[in-house]
């Protein structure tokens, strides 16, 4: 998929989601700053974590919704498409938007590493910094590979990326701050990873 990403560097939107709309079912297309990205097909552990997470959101804060695989247009100026594991948002916010929906109202992204070789350079790096341009106020990324839970926090529209970031070890207590306002338990996600 490199010669594709660089083939395509300065493709439209509109060319991006033909080709989206024709990949196999066996990977997922994004298209950040620019470039074509792909992410493999999520596992049962993965999932799990999808919904499990899911679950804690809606019982601490049952006026919201986590949506799995909505699509962001996280960056409108470079016309971006981003489509996170989860979206946290109030209940009902994305009705009517379709495929790709602007990140005004989105609460959280949530990101769940797979175990693919394009994770360091997607999840750790260009998401949160899209993500943060986009003035989407949580990111957290939960980090199979290094069994940590981090939150960023306070996004800066003006660079990009987070202000605060804070680094919690599987096991421990995650601290979603607000407008989030969710306090994670981690343990259960030992039970997650190879």
């Amino acid at each position: 998929m490199t010669v594709m990403a660089e083939h395509t560097s300065h493709m439209s939107v509109d060319e991006f989601e033909t080709i989206a709309s024709a990949a196999p079912e066996t990977v997922t297309l994004e298209f950040i700053d620019g470039r074509i990205g792909t992410k493999p097909v999520t596992d049962g552990d993965h999932n799990s974590i999808v919904s499990w997470l899911a679950k804690r959101c809606m019982q601490t804060r049952p006026d919201l919704d986590l949506y799995q695989t909505q699509g962001l247009r996280v960056d409108a100026y470079r016309q971006s498409r981003a489509r996170p594991d989860a979206v946290l948002a109030p209940e009902a916010h994305f009705a009517g938007h379709g495929e790709w929906a602007d990140p005004d109202g989105a609460l959280m992204v949530v990101e769940v590493t797979s175990y693919d070789s394009d994770t360091d350079r997607r999840d750790r790096h260009e998401k949160p910094a899209a993500y943060g341009q986009a003035g989407i106020p949580v990111y957290l990324l939960i980090d199979r590979d290094t069994c940590t839970v981090t939150v960023h926090s306070r996004p800066d529209r003006r660079v990009g990326g987070y202000r605060d970031i804070r680094l919690t070890d599987f096991g421990e207590t995650a601290v979603l701050p607000d407008p989030v306002g969710i306090e994670l338990d981690t343990e259960i996600l030992k039970n997650y990873v190879r």
